[in-house]
C-alpha cells in the first residue's frame, strides 16, 4: 500500500478504514462525550418497570440490562463514532462470507455431536423448557457476555503484538496504541468476529429447530417435560418449548465458536489473519502520521 502523503490524507484513510479514533481532534471529541453514566437513568427504570408489570424479577433484569444495551449501542452510535468503525467492520465481514462457510465446518462437527447430545437429553428439555421468558433472555445475555469477555481479552493481545511489532520497532514507545486508540482496532476487529458468531448461532438455532420438529416425538417431549406442548404460533410440530431448546443450546454454541476461533491454528491462518494483516497496515499510516506531527 502506498502511504499517505500528508496528515490530511492519513485521517480520511482512517475513517475510511473504521478507526476514528486514530484522527486526533475526533479522539478528544469522543473523549469529551464518554459519558457512562446517562446510560444507566434509563435503564434502571426500564429494568423496574418490567420487573414491577411482570411480577418476575429475571424479566426486569434481563430489560434493564438489554435497554442499556441498546441506548449504549445508540449513544456509541451518534457520540463516539461507533458507526464508523461498525460500518466498516460488517462491511469486510460481508465481503469475506464465502470464507465464513468452509471455516465454520471445522468447527461445527464436533460442536454439533456435542449439542446434538444435549438436545436428546431430558435433562436439558426439563431445565430449558421451565424457563421463563426473561431467565431463558438474561441466559443469553450471559452467554454472549462470556464470550464477548473472552474475544475481547484475546484481541487485546493480537492489538497490542502488532503494536509492538510495528509501532515500538519504528517510534519506540511514543508510538505506543493506548487508550481510545487501542480500543478502536479492538472493536474492529470484535465486531468482526461477533458477526461470524451470531451468524453460526443462527445457523445452529435453524439446524435444531428443523431437528426437532422432524425427528422428536411430541409424547416423548411431554413425559421429558413431564406436561403438554404448548403451541402459541399454532405451527405444529414446532412448540415454545423446542424453541426455548433451541435457543438455549443456539447460545451455547455461539460461546464455543467465540472461543474457538481465536485458539484454532487453522481458523485464524485462513480467515482471522487477513483481518489482523489490514490492522498491520493501519498501524503502520499510524506510525506515518505520528511521523507527521
Amino acid at each position: 500500500m502506498t502511504q499517505p502523503e500528508d496528515r490530511a490524507e492519513a485521517e480520511a484513510w482512517f475513517l475510511a478504514h473504521g478507526l476514528p479514533y486514530f484522527v486526533d481532534d475526533l479522539r478528544e471529541h469522543v473523549r469529551r462525550r464518554l459519558a457512562t453514566g446517562r446510560l444507566l437513568v434509563v435503564a434502571v427504570p426500564a429494568g423496574i418497570g418490567a420487573g414491577w408489570w411482570t411480577g418476575q424479577v429475571s424479566a426486569g433484569i434481563s430489560v434493564g440490562a438489554t435497554v442499556l444495551l441498546l441506548v449504549a449501542a445508540l449513544y456509541a452510535g451518534r457520540a463516539l463514532q461507533a458507526r464508523r468503525i461498525a460500518t466498516w467492520a460488517l462491511r469486510h465481514t460481508f465481503a469475506s462470507l464465502e470464507l465464513l462457510f468452509p471455516l465454520a465446518t471445522r468447527a461445527l462437527p464436533m460442536l454439533l455431536l456435542f449439542v446434538t447430545f444435549l438436545f436428546i437429553n431430558t435433562e436439558v428439555w426439563m431445565v430449558a423448557s421451565a424457563l421463563d421468558g426473561g431467565t431463558l433472555w438474561g441466559a443469553v445475555l450471559l452467554f454472549a457476555a462470556m464470550a464477548l469477555g473472552f474475544l475481547v481479552v484475546r484481541l487485546i493481545e493480537e492489538v497490542d503484538r502488532l503494536d509492538d511489532q510495528v509501532g515500538r520497532a519504528e517510534l519506540g514507545d511514543e508510538a505506543d496504541v493506548v487508550g481510545l486508540q487501542r480500543a478502536n482496532p479492538v472493536l474492529v476487529l470484535l465486531i468482526t468476529q461477533a458477526f461470524q458468531v451470531l451468524l453460526l448461532a443462527l445457523a445452529v438455532f435453524a439446524f435444531f429447530i428443523v431437528f426437532g420438529a422432524v425427528a422428536m416425538d411430541e409424547g416423548v417431549l411431554e413425559k421429558w417435560i413431564e406436561g403438554p406442548l404448548t403451541y402459541p404460533w399454532g405451527i405444529r410440530p414446532i412448540s415454545l418449548e423446542l424453541v426455548q431448546v433451541s435457543v438455549f443450546l443456539a447460545a451455547f454454541s455461539g460461546l464455543y465458536f467465540a472461543v474457538f476461533a481465536v485458539t484454532d491454528e487453522t481458523y485464524r491462518r485462513e480467515f482471522f489473519a487477513d483481518v489482523l494483516g489490514e490492522l498491520e497496515q493501519a498501524l503502520r499510516v499510524r506510525v506515518g502520521y505520528l511521523r507527521r506531527k
